[in-house]
């Protein structure tokens, strides 16, 4: 196995859109509080303090990672530090005090009192980067966005985003109020904002790229090889790409990315970060522990030109990847 590239602090912040400027690499906190099954808490505040030492300091989360709960742990874990870090989180999922969830809500009342739950959760004043976590299609994304626009205003919030939203929704809601970033699933493992229009306009009307799942949910690390490697409570056991036969199969595209990452002395992780940020992208890869954030770190130093960008590409065709990436990227009502 390939040793990981040692993580160094970045020399400087990279542009997403509207003057915000973060850490070439962010933080996923989501897994430390949902999805993925229990969790440490000790070594995840751990993490969480220890990305800010190696100069990750733009952390994503949501109201719905919980609900609540992954907000809260950012507050426990860099309190003392909020200054420190560059905060997103998100709102669109009707969450009631309690946890209970409902439909998607967009409304400027909902996504207001998400707004000032948020502040309170996460032991702030500001969130820095605030998205629409999900378009709803009820109502106008102009009425969104215009509340997005008011705690702008107000000082509560810096900056605004969405996220996994259509580029004819990106355009409108740009000619609003200035996006100063985009958010959605980008990876060797998944290329949809490639033929959709989506990272082309982002592109073209300045918005900075933000990719969730920049590791193909894990896929990408070399550390699923069945669904053995996945904990029973794993919300990823229900997704196509991660039934038995899929993994199996995926299994010779991830072998094709290791063997180039060992080419570059880098780990798959590594090359697969390094492929997303050559092209203008910040990957915000979740982990829930030190010795992966490391690892993950460490893709910073990598460098690609045209011809590795390329050969990665080609090593991992999309014709070839078995199973959809997501239930729900297909679903009815989804702004794509």
């Amino acid at each position: 196995m390939t040793t990981p590239i040692p993580a160094t602090p970045p020399t400087s912040l990279v542009p997403l859109g509207d003057g915000l400027t973060v850490s070439p690499i962010g933080l996923g906190a989501m897994g430390m509080s949902a999805y993925y099954g229990p969790s440490d808490e000790a070594e995840s505040i751990a993490t969480l303090r220890h990305a800010l030492d190696l100069g990750v300091t733009f952390i994503d989360t949501a109201e719905a990672y919980g609900p609540f709960e992954n907000e809260k742990l950012i507050a426990r874990a860099l309190g003392d530090r909020r200054d420190e870090v560059t905060i997103a989180t998100k709102a669109s999922t009707e969450t009631d005090d309690d946890g209970t969830t409902h439909g998607r809500n967009g409304t400027p009342a909902y996504l207001r009192k998400a707004a000032e739950r948020s502040l309170r959760h996460l032991g702030t004043d500001r969130i820095d980067l605030y998205y629409l976590h999900r378009v709803d299609p009820d109502v106008p994304i102009e009425e969104s966005v215009g509340a997005l626009s008011e705690l702008v205003a107000e000082g509560k919030v810096r900056h605004i985003g969405l996220s996994e939203a259509s580029a004819s929704t990106i355009r409108r809601a740009h000619a609003v109020h200035p996006l100063a970033a985009v958010q959605s699933e980008f990876s060797l493992f998944a290329r949809d904002v490639l033929h959709n229009d989506e990272k082309a306009t982002i592109d073209e009307l300045g918005i900075g790229f933000v990719a969730f799942s920049p590791l193909g949910r894990g896929f990408l690390t070399g550390g699923i090889r069945s669904v053995d490697d996945l904990d029973p409570a794993d919300a990823r056991l229900t997704l196509p790409r991660f039934q038995p036969a899929a993994i199996a199969a995926n299994l010779t595209l991830v072998e094709r990315v290791e063997t180039i990452a060992a080419e570059k002395g880098a780990t798959s992780a590594q090359i697969a970060l390094a492929w997303l940020m050559a092209q203008g992208v910040v990957p915000i890869p979740g982990t829930r522990r030190r010795s992966r954030l490391d690892e993950n770190a460490g893709a910073m130093a990598v460098r690609l030109d045209a011809a590795d960008l390329a050969r990665l590409s080609e090593s991992l065709p999309e014709d070839e990847i078995v199973g959809t990436r997501d239930y729900v990227a297909h679903a009815p009502g989804v702004d794509r």
